[in-house]
């Protein structure tokens, strides 16, 4: 008698556990599952642009202002009132680095691209003691700094910006550097952005990507 008072004991704490479980699958089935369906526009002046979301977790985007035209595509989820974007695009990828090496003078770096418009409109910011020194390429896509030397260097495309991307990953030795873009340039990384969704409507801070006030898509 003893012993099967234990066995039912144990199979009454093992039910308990299992049906915990159940319900805390359930519960996390419950956020998980909650998706999108339709497409949402954000429009403003000369700027069209817009999310298409299905059910089964999938996003397209596409943006158009002025001569730039951008796009992406990916998965999406969402938790609480907060929606994340994983686009296929790996952010801080913008540009390839061709070739580098230790010169005399200052930092310098070629932008290399068929289009010399898009060679000429790009950003490097040079990190010295955690102050940013900021230059551009000129119409013939060369960044020229007046600094030797520095603890990071990045860049981004002006024309399509999207998350910096770091030509140095370790301690800098060289300061002569050949860059490329490479072709996911028009694409949208959306690394760091988080959207709120309340109702029919998408909002966002400003940020690299979208740097306007009162950014919202709205369900059409």
């Amino acid at each position: 008698m003893k012993y099967l008072k234990l066995i039912v004991f144990l199979i009454s704490i093992f039910n308990y556990s299992s049906m915990a479980q159940i319900n805390s699958n359930n519960k996390a089935s419950k956020v998980v599952s909650r998706t999108l369906n339709g497409e949402y526009q954000f429009r403003k002046m000369e700027l069209i642009s817009g999310f298409i979301f299905t059910p089964d977790g999938k996003f397209e985007f596409y943006y158009s202002y002025g001569a730039s035209d951008r796009n992406a595509a990916g998965t999406y989820h969402i938790e609480g009132d907060t929606l994340k974007l994983k686009s296929d695009k790996k952010g801080e990828h913008d540009f390839a680095i061709d070739k580098q090496s230790k010169k005399s003078g200052f930092i310098t770096i070629k932008i290399s691209s068929p289009d010399a418009y898009l060679a000429s409109t790009v950003l490097c910011m040079c990190l010295v003691d955690g102050i940013e020194h900021k230059f551009f390429s000129d119409n013939n896509g060369l960044i020229e700094t007046d600094i030797t030397s520095c603890d990071k260097i990045f860049v981004q495309h002006l024309l399509f910006p999207d998350v910096f991307t770091q030509i140095n990953k370790d301690k800098i030795d060289n300061n002569y550097f050949e860059l490329s873009l490479l072709p996911s340039l028009q694409q949208v990384s959306f690394k760091y952005i988080d959207f709120i969704i309340k109702d029919d409507v998408i909002t966002c801070y400003p940020n690299y990507f979208l740097p306007f006030e009162d950014i919202e898509f709205v369900k059409e």
